[in-house]
């Protein structure tokens, strides 16, 4: 068998056209690598800011949950307005009837006095 002695003087014999193809496509290789290296990290940061401006947009701040609050109070205030406001209804209802009730009364006893008068009373 043969050995092979390689040295820094070692000579190579090899066409012009395939050490240009050689070398062309390790550059582009090259290239290729550093834009795919890009674009993935690109992408990475695009994530991680849109997770971050998610989970900030989700989180309650103290201005918004004093706001909820409020709502909740305003909500049952007007529950109870219109409960009160119901029952209001019904006491004018009942309030009318009353004052027929009065001015009948007032005519009968209109009328009461007006006999007793007429039969010699007070």
């Amino acid at each position: 068998m043969k050995s092979l002695k390689l040295s820094e003087n070692t000579g190579i014999q090899l066409p012009a056209k395939n050490l240009l193809a050689i070398v062309a496509g390790a550059i582009i290789a090259t290239i290729s690598f550093f834009q795919l290296e890009s674009r993935i990290g690109s992408l990475e940061t695009s994530r991680e800011l849109f997770n971050a401006d998610l989970l900030k947009k989700s989180e309650q701040k103290p201005t918004d949950q004093e706001q909820f609050l409020i709502l909740e109070h305003l909500a049952e205030q007007v529950e109870n307005i219109q409960k009160e406001m119901e029952t209001m209804r019904n006491n004018n209802v009942n309030i009318n009837y009353a004052m027929k009730d009065i001015e009948k009364i007032k005519n009968t006893l209109e009328d009461i006095k007006d006999k007793v008068r007429a039969n010699g009373g007070h």
